[in-house]
This record gives structure tokens, C-alpha cells and sequence, in this order.
């Protein structure tokens, strides 16, 4: 029953408003003291009860919070309650969903509805608890009751919502579209339709049925008024007559379109495809992968037509006749669509076989001569101008270049000069120029955007400035070089420039992006987070954008800064299922039923199913990503560089890199770390069973072993092996006879793997690595010879992390951080489990004589891991040096007198913002009295100490626990 006027759950509104005021205030304290107050006046009202709860869990009491809900709701289903009403139930259903107890809120909301059936608020109250729990069933069944009770269209509409989010997520689809397209047909008959929402979802219903006729005769009858735009029924029309393979009908709606809407190139795509008769409605790609825009290609290039190439060209003439319409009515410079349509038209021409046709390339030139000092202008032709001869981009270029005055400083102008730059950067034209023209070339665009500043002075400092790409392409010509001449002078240039756009603009976020990929490969990992930290990431970005910094954190010393990032993205995850359904309900309420927004909302339902998780894609931008790692698990300036690539072979490689990214090794590795956790709760429980006092027979259960044994199995399937292979494996590498370097990319895997061998062979009576006879090496020395090999390794390879960048830290930090602390954690294990419980001490005998030789090989095994991080702890202390020392080595190596190589773009930077102040404009100026090319440096050196302390820390740390542990089992073998 609804509450009755001036009533609040049964209690006068006045007695109540005071709580909820203090409530939104969040004076807790004082509105849990007024409620109190309000139920000893009021002892069985279950709205008190329920005021109380959301109270106490705003207080932080969950516990206390579910025991006065459990109370309000016991009173709900007594026979004594006058006052059942949603404002009650609604408060109830707030506090369960934060304790996530949605199933109490639901079934306080069923029994309501079974007590008062046609209480329209009730059941609108129920509808939403099962939009909650993702009840697809129980919400059309509410739905239609609902429908049943009152007649309204919009209650038709949830249920045919509902029946759609079934036929996405259970078998039957067929039949429950059929009968989603029978309601409707019903309630259209008697009382038509009268929501846009509710028309595009009869034509969504019909369109998945196939049934793509009778949509059109919807659309094209009185229901089509119901569409509030004409050029949105146009598209609608004409995807509908696609799909129905009217081609000829299609085109001329789409022609339709173009001609109220010039610029929308999708339109035109549709349009071309329909004259050529090619699928162009092919489906999507799945959200998360990736694709690589260099490589891309439109819909239309992936068919073939079975015109003949007469029809083909007498079509194409069509278009081109069309388009030049298009461009004569549109003579502004806002309206690119017709202009790229002239090109795309002669592409397919030149598709079909008419490669001799100049056609082609005077479109593209006149595309360049109309719009090429716009910013988005070469990212507009990218495909296009991969499908240039030799010739033809020479001709392009050069035409471009003489297109305007160099010399001049304007608007236009510079961005002509950056538009030539980056036709040259996509078609990889710079990797095959010498070392001298690149340098020349980085040092001109430098230059070029110093001059071109005055154009900038009158911008808001939130505005972007004129020719701020040219920073960021000079930087990337600067990362080459060094990739080209390992020389460490033009990585530090690289880095220079960019920390100077930053000196004059602080908000330019490709800077930022690409500084912290230089930081880290540099080693100053604290910088690039701080330079992350400056992005100020929320959000959804949470998950597009943590890439760029999140897989260097992880195998950091720095492990709170890390954890707050990894907390970050998890609080929006969490927040995000918490308040998806709340959004759907939303939508239900405003009557925006559009099935695309509920379909995306239901991710949760889609992966709690273990063959779903196959598909698990991961939402990361890869195109923000530097040339030089275009994933996460890929550096080119870490390889040697093949002078002999071209330019297409380069891209093709960065292309195939970023389409295996969702099933190579960042697959795998995540597989693999959803693993180590129950590994080490096992190892840990394994060990306790089997040397507890409690089971002196050493009996763990065979459901463990069982566990232990296929999550191992899962384990060494994400290396790439058998078991049987890996363990084969591991015994050749601590052996000696296999090279570690051959399993370089995995080896902290490998030794985790070791570790997690050991623990089963250890407490298991099912050996994994039997000993064919008592010399033979156990499994603790297999890991202990392991440790050391690889380690080891590492040191030996490892060079000076201020001269060398992409050195072996990381390398070695998850050395430390995984596979030797697992082994340490169950070293402890072992050693809580074995030791005196209590203050008496136990007895000598039979089973503590017994555990002699176990606690031996511990010893030996505590003994090599202090040896091992003591040889960690050495290397870490020769690495760090006095910071002036530091520094003066990173200057060495940007000589201030050389004509050639490093230097030179430090003199440009140094030399530049001391002259013409006056015509920077006072904000300008300001900014560039702070730079100093010397501070940066220094903060690089700052920031590579601070990454050694850390970690020299975490290694202090580490042989403190083993030293304890080496006390410990000495006290007990003496």
C-alpha cells in the first residue's frame, strides 16, 4: 500500500525528515541518536528498523546494519504490519544491495507483491530487484504482469526488453523473438505505438528474425513518423534494404542521406557498397581487439563484386558524378566527405585493375591542397597513401612542399610543413634516411616549433598549441636514431624535447604518454609514474590507458605505488557492477530501452561462465602506444635493428604484434598469474599437513595433491609444455646441460614453476622429480641450483643502469619478488609447522628425528637464497654513484662543441627560449624562464637512484627474514 499523505513509512513525516537530513549531512552520530529516539516511540516499525540499518552502514557496522535489516524484514512477513509500503521496502532494498545481499531485498519485495498484487509501485520495486540480479525471466514475467494490470505500452516494452536479454544469453532464441514480435503486433492492433524507443525496438526484433521486409513496411508506414530525424529513418531504411539485398533501392536512400548529410562517410561507404553490390554489413570486431589503423582497411576493399568491369566503372562513373555535385554545393573547408568520397572512388578503381590512371594521385593531391593544413588531414588519407608507387609519393610530397612558404610564420603554413612531416613518419619514409638527415630533419622540427610559437601567445593555457606534433615527431625521429646508433645521447635528446613542451604547455597529453615509456626504458621508473600520476587517469581510462605504466610497476620494487594503481582500476571495476544495474533500472525508468545499453550492462552475467572467459579480451588503447612498443610485451629498442627492413615489412611486423596481442604472451601470462595464488595456499597448507604435530604421518589429502597437481599442469600448459616437458625442463637447466638464455622471456616463470614442484614433492607422497638414486640431486637442491644458475645469469649480463638502458633490473626485481619469495614463504611454512608449539618444549623422538634430513635441505636451500640476494645486494651497491658523478656522465654524452650527433638539439633548447621574449606573450616567456636541460637530466639521475634504493630495501628486507630462518634452523639441528 503507498503511504498516506504526510506519512513516512507509517511515522509522520516530521518525526522523520530531521534523520534523513542529518543522514545526507553525514552527521551519523547525531542521526543514528535521533532514530533511536524515533523507534522507542515506534518499536515495530519496520521503516525505523530500516533507518537504522542504512545508518549503521554508513557508519561503517555492516554486521550490526544486516541484523536490524533481518529484524525489519522478520516484521515485514509478520500479520501485525498496517504500513507496507515501497518508501520501507526501497530503504530495506538500499542497505541489502551495499551489503550485497540482493536476494534478502528481492524476497522482501516478492512476499509484498504476493500480499498486494496489484500495487503497481511493488511490482515496478520487484522488477528492478530482478534487473539487479540479472533475472531475464522474472523480469519479463513481472513485466507482463504489470502490462496486465495497468495497460501501459512502456511495462510492454520492459518485457520485450527482457525477452531480447534472454535470446542473447539462453537457448530458444527463435521462439522468444517470436514472441517479443506477438506482444507487440497485439498491443500495436489495439492501441499502436507512441515512443520513438518503443519503434526502434520492434524493428531491432524484426531485423534479428530476418525479416527485414516487414520492417521496411513498418518503417514506411504511420509507425515511421515516430522517428524523430529523417535522415535517421534514411540510414535505418537503407541498412534494412542492404540487408535484404536491394542494392539499387539502398543506394538511392543512402544518396538521400548524402545529400542532406555531405560529410558522413559511413553513409557513403554504404552507399558505394550498394552500387558495387558488396557486403558492406559485415560484422563488428569484438570489443577489446585490436587492430592496427596503418593496416586497416575498409569494409568495402575486402569483397570482391560479380559485376562485370563494364557495370563496375559505369557505377563508379555514377558516384564520381554525384560526389562532384556534392563538392559544388559544399564549397567551405568544414566538409571533407565529398573530397575523401572522390578519392575512395578512384581507389576502387584503381582496385579494379586501372593501376595506370592518374586519377588517383591528383586526388589525393587536391585533397592535400584543400585540406592539408589541417591537423587530421594525413590520418584522413592513411590508407590511401599506402597504396602509392614510389613515384607517386614523391610526386605527392613534392607537390605539398611547394604548396606554401616554409619561411613564413602562419597557421596554415605550419600545419602544411607538420602534414608533410607525418605523410613521411606513416609511410615509414624517415627509417630509410640517413643518420645525418634525421638528425637535420629533428632538428629542423624543433626549430620550426620554436619559430612558430608567437602563434600560440593569445591561447588558453588549456588550448592546444600550434605545432605541438612536431615535439612529439622529432622526439620519436631522436628515439630511432638511438635504436639505430645505440647511442645513449640521443635518447636523453628525446627525452629533452619533450620535457620542454611540457616547460611551455603542461597539458599535452601525448608527452606525457610517451615520457613514461622513455622513463621506464631508462630506468627512472618513478618518474615515469609521476608522469602517469600527471595524467589523471578515472574512470574508464582506468582501463584503456594503465597499460602504459602498470606491466613496468609490476616488476618494480615499488610495491605500494603499484597496489594503488592495481586498488584504482578494482575500485572502478567494483563500482562499476555495482552501479550498471542501478543505470539499467534508469534506463527503464526514462524509457530509453535502446538494447545496445542493457546488452553491454550484462558483462558480468557473460563471464561468470568458465568457457566465456575464453574470449576475455582486454579494453587497452594500443594506438596511444609509441612505434617502438606497440604492446606491452614488445620493445623494439631492446632487439637489434634490421637495416635491410623496409618500411612495409616494419609495419607489418607492428601490425602482426598488435592482432596476436589478445592470444600471445600477455594471455598467457595473466592465466598464469590467476594461478600462483592458490598455489602458494596450497604449498603453504601442504606443508602445515604434513609436519604439523597433528599429522605426524604426513598425511595430506588426496583432493590437495589432486588440485596441486592440475593447477601445475595449468601452469606449465601457459609456458608452452607438457608437465612432463617442463619438469624435463627444469632438470636441464639446473643441471647445466640446457642454456637459460633459451628460456630467457619466461625464466621467472620457470622458477616459480620450480618452487611449486618442490612444495608438491615435498609433501606429497606422489614424487614429481623421483630420485633414481640417493646421489641424485632432491628438489630443493634442483631449486637451490636453479636460483643460483639464474640469477647469476643476470648479474652477468647486467650493465650500469645509467649507461645501458634496458638493463636487467626488472628482470631481477621479479626474481626477488616471486619465485624467491615463494620459496621463502614455504621455507616459513615449514618451519612454523615443525616448530614447539606453545611454551613447553617438545620431546626428542622418533618423528622429530625424522624431519633431520628435511630440515637439512631447508638449511641448504636458506643458506643459497642469503648467498644469492647477498650477490643482488653487491651489484645493486655498484651501481649507485654520487649524483654530480652521475650526472656528468649523462652530459658527457651531449657534447656541446659536436657539429654531428647528440648535442645539437641541446643546443637548440638551451639557446632558443633565452631570445625574443617579447613576442612569446607573458605566459609563454614565464613558462620557458624554468627550463633547464641540466635539472632534467638530473631528475633522470635522481630517479634511477631511487629506483636501486628500493630495491636494495626489498632485498634487505628479504635477507633478513632468511637470516632469521637461518638462526632458527641452526638453534634446532644443534
Amino acid at each position: 500500500m503507498s503511504s498516506k499523505f504526510g506519512l513516512a513509512g507509517g511515522i509522520p513525516e516530521r518525526r522523520v525528515r530531521p534523520i534523513w537530513d542529518a543522514v545526507d549531512s553525514r552527521q551519523y552520530k547525531a542521526a543514528l541518536k535521533l532514530c533511536t529516539a524515533l523507534l522507542t516511540k515506534h518499536p515495530t516499525s519496520p521503516y525505523a528498523l530500516a533507518l537504522k540499518a542504512l545508518i549503521l552502514e554508513r557508519m561503517g557496522k555492516p554486521d550490526e546494519a544486516l541484523s536490524v535489516c533481518l529484524n525489519a524484514k522478520e516484521l515485514l512477513h509478520s500479520n501485525n504490519i498496517f504500513h507496507f509500503d515501497d518508501l520501507t521496502l526501497s530503504t530495506l532494498q538500499i542497505v541489502f544491495q551495499r551489503l550485497e545481499r540482493l536476494d534478502l531485498a528481492t524476497s522482501c519485495y516478492e512476499y509484498a507483491c504476493t500480499k498486494y498484487p496489484n500495487n503497481l509501485e511493488l511490482m515496478m520495486g520487484l522488477f528492478n530487484c530482478y534487473v539487479r540480479e540479472y533475472s531475464y525471466v522474472k523480469q519479463q514475467q513481472t513485466a507482463i504482469r504489470m502490462y496486465k494490470t495497468v495497460g501501459e505500452e512502456r511495462f510492454l516494452l520492459w518485457a520485450v526488453c527482457s525477452i531480447q536479454l534472454q535470446f542473447y544469453f539462453s537457448s530458444g532464441g527463435e521462439k522468444l523473438l517470436a514472441l517479443a514480435e506477438a506482444l507487440l503486433k497485439k498491443h500495436i492492433s489495439s492501441h499502436s505505438l507512441h515512443e520513438p524507443e518503443a519503434l526502434a525496438i520492434y524493428i531491432s526484433i524484426l531485423e534479428q528474425q530476418a525479416k527485414y521486409d516487414a520492417a521496411l513496411e513498418v518503417l514506411s508506414g504511420d509507425l515511421g513518423s515516430l522517428m524523430g530525424r529523417e535522415e535517421d529513418k534514411l540510414r535505418l531504411q537503407g541498412r534494412l534494404l542492404t540487408q535484404a539485398c536491394n542494392y539499387v533501392a539502398a543506394s538511392e536512400i543512402y544518396q538521400k542521406v548524402l545529400e542532406s548529410c555531405p560529410d558522413d562517410w559511413e553513409s557513403f561507404l554504404h552507399y558505394l557498397g550498394c552500387l558495387l553490390e558488396l557486403d558492406v554489413n559485415m560484422p563488428k570486431p569484438t570489443t577489446g581487439g585490436h587492430t592496427c589503423s596503418s593496416c586497416s582497411v575498409d569494409s568495402t576493399m575486402l569483397n570482391k563484386t560479380s559485376l562485370s568491369e563494364e557495370v563496375v566503372e559505369s557505377r563508379l562513373a555514377s558516384a564520381l558524378s554525384f560526389v562532384q555535385k556534392l563538392q559544388k554545393n559544399e564549397s567551405g573547408d568544414c566538409v571533407r566527405g565529398p573530397h575523401l568520397a572522390n578519392i575512395e572512388i578512384q581507389r576502387q578503381r584503381r582496385l579494379s585493375g586501372n593501376t595506370i590512371d592518374r586519377k588517383f594521385i591528383e586526388a589525393l593531391v587536391n585533397y592535400f591542397h584543400r585540406f592539408g593544413h589541417l591537423s587530421c588531414s594525413s590520418s584522413d588519407v592513411e590508407i590511401y597513401l599506402h597504396m602509392l608507387s614510389s613515384d607517386e609519393i614523391t610526386e605527392l610530397l613534392d607537390t605539398i612542399s611547394r604548396s606554401f612558404d616554409a619561411s613564413s610564420v602562419s597557421v596554415k603554413a605550419l600545419g602544411l610543413t607538420i602534414t608533410t612531416f607525418k605523410v613521411q613518419e606513416l609511410l615509414g619514409i624517415l627509417l630509410s634516411k640517413s643518420t645525418t638527415d634525421l638528425q637535420r630533419i629533428a632538428k629542423g622540427m624543433v626549430e620550426t616549433f620554436y619559430k612558430n610559437l608567437p602563434l600560440s601567445r593569445d591561447l588558453d593555457p588549456q588550448e592546444s598549441m600550434h605545432g605541438e606534433e612536431l615535439l612529439s615527431m622529432a622526439s620519436s625521429i631522436l628515439v630511432q636514431l638511438f635504436w639505430r646508433t645505440r647511442n645513449l645521447g640521443y635518447l636523453l635528446e628525446a627525452v629533452l624535447v619533450l620535457e620542454f613542451g611540457l616547460t611551455v604547455r603542461k597539458h599535452v597529453w601525448q608527452y606525457k604518454i610517451t615520457l613514461v615509456h622513455l622513463y621506464s626504458y631508462l630506468g627512472a621508473l618513478p618518474l615515469a609514474h609521476r608522469r602517469y600520476a600527471s595524467l589523471e587517469v578515472k574512470n574508464i581510462l582506468l582501463e584503456s590507458i594503465s597499460h602504459h605504466i602498470l606491466p613496468q610497476m609490476l616488476s618494480s620494487p615499488f610495491l605500494q605505488q603499484t597496489a594503488n594503481l592495481v586498488k584504482d582500476y578494482l575500485k572502478f571495476i567494483d563500482d562499476h557492477l555495482k552501479e550498471s544495474a542501478d543505470l539499467t533500472c534508469l534506463a527503464y525508468r526514462h524509457r530509453t530501452y535502446s538494447k545496445s545499453v542493457l546488452e553491454n550492462l550484462n558483462h558480468l552475467v557473460y563471464l561468470s561462465n568458465e568457457d566465456n572467459m575464453k574470449h576475455l579480451t582486454f579494453n587497452e588503447d594500443l594506438e596511444a602506444r609509441p612505434w617502438w612498443t606497440p604492446t606491452t610485451s614488445v620493445n623494439f629498442l631492446s632487439e637489434p635493428i634490421d637495416e635491410v627492413s623496409t618500411p612495409v615489412c616494419f609495419r607489418a611486423k607492428v601490425c602482426k604484434h598488435k592482432s596476436t596481442e589478445k592470444d600471445g604472451p600477455k594471455m598467457r601470462d595473466t592465466e598464469r598469474k590467476s594461478l600462483v595464488p592458490r598455489l602458494i595456499y596450497l604449498s603453504m597448507h601442504g606443508c602445515v599437513s604434513s609436519l604439523g604435530e597433528t599429522e605426524l604421518n604426513g598425511a595430506v589429502s588426496d583432493i590437495t595433491i589432486g588440485e596441486m597437481k592440475t593447477l601445475l599442469e595449468k601452469y606449465a600448459r601457459s609456458i608452452g609444455y607438457s608437465i612432463d616437458d617442463a619438469l624435463s625442463m627444469i632438470l636441464g637447466m639446473s643441471s647445466g646441460k640446457k642454456s637459460i638464455k633459451d628460456f630467457a622471456p619466461d625464466i621467472v616463470s620457470w622458477m616459480s614453476f620450480a618452487v611449486f614442484i618442490n612444495a608438491m614433492n615435498f609433501w606429497s607422497n606422489e614424487s614429481l622429480i623421483p630420485r633414481t638414486d640417493q646421489s641424485g640431486p632432491s628438489s630443493w637442491q634442483i631449486v637451490d641450483s636453479l636460483v643460483k644458475i639464474c640469477v647469476e645469469e643476470q648479474l652477468t649480463e647486467a650493465n650500469r643502469i645509467l649507461t645501458c638502458p634496458g638493463n636487467n633490473i626488472p628482470v631481477l626485481v621479479q626474481m626477488v619478488t616471486e619465485p624467491i619469495s615463494w620459496h621463502l614463504i614455504m621455507i616459513q611454512s615449514c618451519m612454523r609447522a615443525m616448530a614447539p608449539q606453545g611454551k613447553k618444549k617438545k620431546k626428542s623422538g622418533p618423528a622429530e628425528r625424522s624431519n633431520i634430513p628435511q630440515l637439512q635441505g631447508i638449511q641448504r636451500s636458506v643458506q643459497c637464497l642469503i648467498n644469492t640476494v647477498q650477490s643482488i645486494q653487491i651489484w645493486l651497491s655498484d651501481q649507485m654513484c654520487p649524483e654530480e658523478q652521475a650526472l656528468d656522465t649523462l652530459l658527457s654524452y651531449l657534447p656541446a662543441a659536436s657539429d654531428e650527433g647528440p648535442g645539437q638539439m641541446l643546443r637548440v633548447l638551451e639557446d632558443n627560449p633565452a631570445a625574443h621574449h617579447s613576442e612569446l606573450g607573458d605566459r609563454i616567456a614565464q613558462s620557458l624562464k624554468t627550463w633547464n636541460c641540466t635539472d632534467a637530466l638530473r631528475r633522470i639521475v635522481g630517479a634511477e637512484h631511487e629506483l636501486l634504493a628500493e630495491f636494495k630495501k626489498t632485498c634487505d628486507s628479504k635477507l633478513k627474514l632468511l637470516t632469521s630462518e637461518a638462526a632458527s634452523l641452526s638453534s634446532v639441528l644443534h
